[in-house]
């Protein structure tokens, strides 16, 4: 199992309760979106299965580990294995995109081959070719600040490509892509995941690429699991009652359900999209 939360309460400091006694379990190899209105928990979420932050409250395992449980090498060991995409990758605007893509193995480096690869890149081929499979094959020797936001955000999701991690975390990996982009980028994490195993666990704002890109959706509200379905299972009256904290309007990518009823990516989307 790659990751298992049974009771999972996620507390911050200032008394804030983001994630209110969630279980979920997600198996090797899985593909999981997780939707839910602005303030649901789902960045949350994902930081719980990335070992960043410690449930406050009952049991969470990531790839087969209760990671606060463990040695400080060991748990550094752990998050080796774990690629995260962030919305807004947190990348030196001076570092070059090579040096950004080759730090997605910074963990499972020693310290020596990390020291030069920051100097001189010890596998510049590689980064390019997980940057040429996001169209930035070009950019390798670019430096980061030459670049748009939609950019950085595909060089973060190389990162994690070159990186293959047994299991890969995605919050809002394309929100500042068009729908184009945004298609053709989901359509390599999927591929990687296909092609090694690994799970892929995303956050998602439009609703209409998680319907399109993944089989099972996780549908989260005031750090909650509302509902954990296949993709078949989930009916519109489903996510309009998870987004009536919002109208009932269901986001897509770039508009929402409302004011475009019917739209998505594929048909089986613009079905469940349609009111």
């Amino acid at each position: 199992m790659t990751l298992s939360l049974q009771g999972v309460v996620l507390r911050y400091p200032n008394g804030f309760t983001a994630i209110a006694g969630a279980t979920l379990q997600i198996a090797q190899g899985e593909r999981v979106a997780v939707i839910g209105p602005s303030g649901a928990g789902k960045t949350s979420l994902l930081r719980l299965a990335g070992a960043s932050v410690r449930a406050s409250e009952g049991r969470l395992e990531v790839l087969g580990q209760q990671p606060w449980a463990l040695s400080a090498s060991a748990l550094k060991a752990l998050r080796a294995r774990i690629g995260v995409v962030h919305q807004a990758p947190p990348i030196p605007p001076r570092l070059r995109v090579v040096t950004a893509v080759l730090a997605g193995k910074l963990g499972a480096w020693s310290a020596r081959r990390a020291l030069k690869s920051l100097l001189v890149p010890v596998d510049a081929a590689g980064a390019q070719a997980a940057l040429a499979r996001l169209g930035l094959g070009d950019r390798v020797w670019d430096r980061c600040d030459r670049l748009s936001g939609g950019q950085l955000q595909r060089v973060g999701i190389a990162r994690v490509l070159y990186q293959a991690p047994d299991l890969m975390l995605a919050d809002e990996p394309v929100s500042a892509l068009d729908p184009t982009l945004a298609d053709a980028t989901l359509r390599e994490l999927v591929a990687q995941s296909e092609a090694t195993g690994a799970t892929l666990l995303a956050s998602l704002h439009a609703v209409d690429l998680a319907l399109k890109w993944f089989g099972r959706v996780v549908g989260m509200r005031d750090g909650r699991v509302v509902f954990d379905l296949p993709v078949a299972d989930v009916t519109p009256a489903m996510l309009q009652d998870l987004y009536a904290t919002e109208g009932g309007v269901v986001p897509v990518h770039g508009r929402n359900a409302e004011a475009v009823p019917g739209t998505g990516s594929d048909s089986r989307a613009s079905a469940l999209m349609c009111r």
